[in-house]
């Protein structure tokens, strides 16, 4: 390779020299997992191993609680903190070879069977390696070799085989590894503060719905109702239409009229695939949705609901959503759509048939005869406004890490050769 194609698009600051091109084998030692053990082997022992998930889910294995035992065995391989760990099998190319490098020591630590260890030499850092070995160039490489047909699979000695285009100065490389390193702290970070902030949701509402706590200046009794009374009597509740009256040959290229589906209400994204034309719209005009109802997914992945925004399409929903719309004079928007996903309401809504495993959606006849405790409107919207505050910090933190993994990618997309 000529020099200027030894050179990443984006440095830091102080380095120049062109990379260097090495076999990966030339600088570093391989070794094989686990070998000669049978499933009563694990489970149980003073040793730990690193299952083929460890290493698919984490590009640096830092935390090593769900290790699996094993018994001590020496003379088996052992890994050693700052090894790269490679996958060998799987069951579509692009997962083949993927790898992870662990960051800590571990004693008596062994390799699944279906992965190889990759010990590197002095010169590179192991840090900077967690994230080369996930970059585009060296997937695509590993890819390549990916062979099979029901089941793809690498080969440890061709994978040595790779050119590994890296920079000869280990601090450039450290500091790679160490800003990439500081991205995924960040992304952590932002992932723990949304697990918190749900935590706290849930306990609000669980002492608010058992009259635990109250707010200040609300201390009338909540009133007892059917469900019903917090719909819109016209048109409370809507399944969406026979499967027959919207299959895909109804559906055309281009139209301002569109189709909402199960996965708008539980991704709570608005976003649509199909579209009718406007005659096909008018015919099924009762089944429209409109800002300010509520769509809940009623087959697969149930009693998700999702407050429909304003600006969307007109359009209709499909066979596997309910509509909800709620009677506004007795009834907040924030307070109803974390009543429906609060966990009583939620097993309620997803109980399963007698005597089977599988999860049905309650019969929306029977949910409207349901009897539930209400506040009235003002402590609903009280309610319901601490909660949307929690919501939207939720948001600002899922954005966070949006926009931190987008710079990430591309990082790694122009930080390696």
């Amino acid at each position: 390779m000529e020099n200027n194609e030894m050179t990443p698009k984006i440095r830091f600051k102080g380095f120049s020299d062109p990379w260097e091109q090495r076999k990966l084998g030339n600088v570093g030692s391989s070794y094989s997992g686990l070998s000669g053990k049978t499933k009563d082997d694990f489970g149980h022992g003073e040793a730990k191993y690193v299952t083929y998930k460890d290493i698919f889910d984490n590009e640096l294995i830092v935390n090593t609680e769900k290790f699996d035992n094993i018994g001590i065995d020496n003379s088996q391989n052992l890994v050693n903190k700052g090894d790269a760990l490679f996958t060998i099998s799987s069951e579509i190319p692009e997962e083949v070879g993927m790898s992870s490098v662990l960051m800590v020591t571990v004693p008596n630590l062994y390799l699944n069977s279906f992965c190889f260890g990759f010990r590197p030499n002095n010169s590179l850092s192991s840090l900077f390696l967690g994230y080369l070995f996930r970059s585009n160039y060296f997937r695509k490489k590993v890819q390549i070799l990916a062979q099979g047909i029901s089941r793809y699979n690498i080969s440890k000695k061709k994978v040595m085989d790779i050119n590994l285009i890296y920079p000869a100065e280990y601090l450039e490389q450290y500091k790679i590894g160490s800003l990439l390193k500081s991205i995924d702290q960040l992304i952590t970070a932002n992932e723990r503060k949304i697990e918190l902030l749900k935590e706290e949701k849930k306990l609000i509402i669980t002492m608010l719905l058992n009259l635990f706590w109250r707010f200040k200046g609300f201390d009338n009794p909540w009133l007892k109702c059917k469900f019903e009374f917090l719909l819109d009597v016209n048109d409370g509740i809507r399944r969406g239409p026979f499967g027959s009256s919207l299959k895909k040959d109804v559906f055309v290229s281009k139209s301002d009229y569109v189709v909402y589906e199960q996965r708008n209400a539980i991704y709570d994204n608005y976003e649509t695939k199909y579209n009718i034309s406007k005659e096909k719209f008018e015919e099924l005009k009762k089944f429209e949705i409109k800002p300010n109802d509520f769509i809940m997914s009623g087959a697969g992945t149930i009693g998700k609901i999702s407050k429909v925004p304003f600006g969307i399409k007109e359009g209709v929903f499909n066979q596997a959503l309910i509509r909800f719309r709620i009677n506004k004079k007795f009834t907040d928007s924030n307070f109803f759509i974390n009543f429906i996903r609060a966990d009583f309401m939620q097993k309620k809504l997803t109980k399963a048939n007698p005597g089977s495993a599988i999860t049905n959606l309650v019969p929306m006849s029977e949910v409207k005869k349901w009897f539930v405790n209400i506040p009235e409107k003002k402590e609903q919207e009280k309610i319901g406004l601490i909660l949307d505050i929690i919501d939207k910090k939720i948001k600002i933190k899922r954005s966070n890490i949006k926009d931190l993994k987008k710079v990430k990618k591309y990082l790694l997309q122009n930080m390696f050769i």
